[in-house]
């Protein structure tokens, strides 16, 4: 009797990805191939607080009756993992069942973000660098492209597509011709599906990898500002360039004008190159472009380009909006119904109209809700006339948005930190760069916005009143600049740790009014957050 070999095929994947069908596919696919093969499940909890495993055994020899299967997959023993979204692998690393000797991983390299990479105030998005190092080092062979954006191309779906790429990696005894009869068995969508399969297969054989991006990005200048730009190193005029594209979308060319003069302040002369790269980016746009792999990371929240009520009123009035949503919905000819779920406190509302007109209410307002404004909750249907409307009439008060008093509110802050950008420049360029990432702080809507403003505003009062205190004492700000950074990441951990932030700043200023910079960069170390 020859002994055959059991092959394990493990799928780690999120609820609507496909996992389930993709592991009956296999398990077909094996039958028609003439093996055993056996699939199971363990559920996991719900969306990205936890992955459903699919577990399949294909047992390939001429044993007139196979071994007894398992139902789960054995650490170090694994021959495939077929990863629909790229940060499940790095949790099966994590629970160690691929080794570098016998796994091979089919994976897409594309990000579904964790519930713990969205609630975290700072950015917690896993490096996919990392991801991309570990996959390499944990697996035999790696087989990994960004499937569902290949999906879409070509109007297929992402298990398909991996199906197809597990075809050509050789890893299974499974010709391409059994998976193709399994896809038509199961009647689902089978012409699609064949279509993703073939895609997969053709990169598979290529071997597709991780694409490495361009060290430059794409120069999206508009020519009206073309010779604005002059001024501007060649490093920086990419950044510009995109954000510019972003602020005219936003509001108009002359508003990108003024995010140029502003910008121009911080360039030419013996100006630091990288204060200017950082202003650019936290003063239009704020996104990580530390490493071109790690764009996926770029931050949603922007200052020049802050959501009010109008900009999400344009957002979701948009037709690519309604294009993107009955494509996700796969619906062609069928009615979908959009209901936008809105709950705007009071800034939000009178933040739109004119500063003269509603700041005394405002004044009032703070007064009256120091701790948080009464909310509004609206259901709107955006795809009624009527829902439709109130929503493309909202975003047609862009005109009104320089005079708005929320755009006297946000400007005058924006100035004050390029002012005290500057001034710290003088004493340190590096306690300059530090207060220029701590705009990093001004995100979110509403009471958030609100604390987070509060923070920035003291961590900058703060940074000012440190730098200030050391080079009259004849030293560097070095302090001040260990501070400032330190306030920030404190702040970015989370709720709890703002007070822990203040306090350790009135610490810090303290010691420095004694002359005691030693004791002050100690109280620093020692509150965990120094650098």
């Amino acid at each position: 009797m020859t002994e055959g070999r059991l092959l394990s095929v493990l799928i780690p994947a999120v609820g609507g990805q496909g996992g389930g069908v993709l592991a009956e596919w296999l398990v077909d696919a094996g039958l028609v191939a003439g093996h055993a093969a056996h699939g199971t499940s363990i559920p996991g909890v719900a969306q990205r607080t936890g992955s459903t495993t699919y577990y399949v055994e294909i047992y390939a020899g001429d044993r007139e009756e196979p071994p007894t299967f398992s139902l789960y997959p054995v650490p170090g023993a694994l021959d495939v993992l077929l990863a629909p979204e790229f940060l499940e692998v790095g949790r099966a690393i994590e629970l160690g069942f691929p080794s570098p000797e016998r796994t091979t991983i089919v994976a897409s390299t594309h990000r579904l973000f964790s519930i713990h990479e969205k609630m975290a105030t700072g950015r917690a998005i896993h490096p996919p660098g990392e991801l991309e190092a570990a996959a390499r080092a944990f697996s035999r062979t790696l087989v990994a492209f960004d499937a569902l954006a290949v999906a879409r191309e070509h109007g297929s779906e992402v298990n398909a597509v991996l199906l197809g790429a597990l075809a050509a990696s050789d890893a299974l005894p499974i010709g391409p011709e059994a998976f193709r009869e399994a896809i038509e068995r199961k009647g689902i969508q089978a012409e699609a599906n064949l279509r993703g399969f073939d895609v997969g297969l053709t990169l598979g054989r290529q071997r597709a990898e991780t694409p490495r991006p361009s060290a430059k990005r794409p120069f999206r200048a508009p020519p009206a500002l073309a010779e604005s730009l002059t001024v501007f190193p060649d490093a920086l005029r990419p950044l510009v360039g995109e954000a510019l594209t972003r602020l005219i979308d936003y509001q108009d060319e002359k508003y990108a004008a003024l995010y140029l003069e502003r910008l121009a302040r911080f360039v030419g002369g013996d100006r630091d190159p990288a204060l200017a790269e950082i202003v650019a980016r936290q003063l239009a746009v704020w996104m990580t472009y530390e490493d071109a792999i790690r764009v996926a990371e770029r931050q949603l929240a922007v200052w020049m380009t802050y959501e009010d009520a109008i900009r999400v009123a344009d957002l979701k009035t948009r037709a690519s909006r309604f294009e993107r949503i009955r494509r996700e919905a796969r619906v062609k000819d069928g009615e979908v119904e959009v209901t936008d779920f809105l709950k705007p406190d009071l800034d939000e509302i009178y933040g739109v109209l004119p500063y003269r007109l509603v700041a005394p209410f405002a004044r009032w307002a703070e007064r009256r809700w120091p701790r948080g404004r009464p909310t509004v909750g609206q259901r709107v249907k955006t795809t009624t006339i009527l829902g439709f409307l109130r929503l493309w009439l909202l975003a047609r008060l862009r005109p009104l948005r320089p005079v708005s008093y929320r755009a006297q509110w946000e400007h005058e802050r924006m100035e004050r930190w390029l002012t005290a950008v500057r001034r710290c420049a003088e004493w340190n360029s590096a306690l300059a760069c530090e207060v220029a990432r701590a705009a990093q702080l001004v995100k979110g809507y509403g009471e958030v916005r609100r604390r987070m403003t509060g923070a920035f505003d003291d961590l900058i009062q703060r940074a000012l009143q440190a730098g200030s205190l050391e080079t009259l004492q004849g030293g560097h700000a070095s302090v001040a600049t260990e501070l400032t950074a330190a306030y920030r990441r404190l702040v970015l951990q989370g709720p709890e740790q703002e007070a822990k932030a203040a306090a350790l700043a009135a610490d810090v200023i303290s010691r420095l009014e004694k002359n005691e910079p030693d004791a002050a960069r100690a109280a620093i170390t020692g509150s965990g957050a120094g650098g």
